[in-house]
Parts: C-alpha cells; structure tokens; sequence
C-alpha cells in the first residue's frame, strides 16, 4: 500500500505513545471494574466520620466542663473554655482526615498517571 495524503505512513513514536495511552485507560477501567462502584454510603460514611470528628472532642469537652464547674467553680466557666478546646481539636482533627484522604487520592492519580 502506497502511502497517500489519505493514508499516511503513521509515526511509531505516536503509535507507541497512543497504545500507552489505550493501555492507561484499559488498566483504570479494569481497577474500576475491580473494585466495583462505590456506594452512596460510602460517601456517608466519610461525612459521619468527619462529623463524629468535630462532636466527639466537643462533646468531652462539654461534659468536662460541666463537672469542673459543679466540682470546681471559678471566676471563669469551665464548659465555654472546654468547649472551645474540643471544638478546636475537632477542627484539626478534621483537617489531619481531609488531607490524608486527600494525599490518598493524589498518591492513587500518580500511580495511574505512572502506570
């Protein structure tokens, strides 16, 4: 076969570097396929975790901080204080889990990006 301005003679360097593109893709749906679709409760499931991330310091430090000022009045409450306190590191527990899961969700791009 002639090569003509219709059919011209393909480059093999894009030939080698569309069948690793093809092959990235092939691989990323098989992963897909692996590991199946996830649920909507999964999605629920991480909002419950950062949630209970938040309430759980708050909540100690609330109840603390009622049964120090019951035990141990002062010029200051105990519960606002406390309760701050959880609120914070709640906050930064928050944090510490979104970007983990976020450094997870690169590191996973990267691999695919690699493979």
């Amino acid at each position: 076969m002639q090569p003509t301005e219709q059919n011209p003679i393909p480059n093999p360097d894009q030939n080698t570097a569309f069948l690793r593109k093809i092959g990235t893709k092939a691989e990323r749906k098989l992963k897909a396929q692996r590991e199946g679709k996830q649920p909507v409760w999964l999605g629920l499931g991480v909002m419950g975790i950062v949630g209970w991330s938040v309430a759980v310091p708050v909540l100690i430090g609330l109840f603390t901080g009622i049964w120090l000022d019951g035990c141990c009045p002062g010029k200051y409450t105990w519960t606002l204080n406390l309760l701050i306190v959880g609120l914070v590191i709640g906050c930064v527990n928050v944090y510490y889990w979104i970007s983990k899961e976020q450094r997870a969700i690169h590191d996973d791009k990267e691999e695919d990006k690699h493979a």
